[in-house]
């Protein structure tokens, strides 16, 4: 269960328009799920989701950029595995 907007905001010191306008976009995205009358709850397969949407932002943006660094750094892949 997430915390009201109100006990949200005073614990982060947040403005709680902010904090409401948050929560609506992560219900909006299918988040949240809302039980009314009980509260806001993470939904079934949200960790999930955002996972995918992380793992395509990084692929699709970031990633590239990464590999043209490693091709002017003359680095392989096998060489960043001899790092871990």
């Amino acid at each position: 269960m997430l915390p009201s907007v109100r006990s949200f905001a005073a614990e982060q010191g947040a403005n709680p328009l902010t904090v409401a306008k948050a929560y609506q976009q992560f219900q909006d995205e299918g988040l949240v799920t809302v039980q009314r009358g009980i509260g806001m709850f993470v939904a079934d397969g949200a960790v999930a989701a955002l996972r995918a949407r992380e793992r395509e932002s990084f692929l699709t943006e970031e990633w590239p950029a990464i590999t043209i660094r490693m091709q002017l750094l003359g680095l392989k892949l096998k060489d960043l595995g001899e790092l871990a």
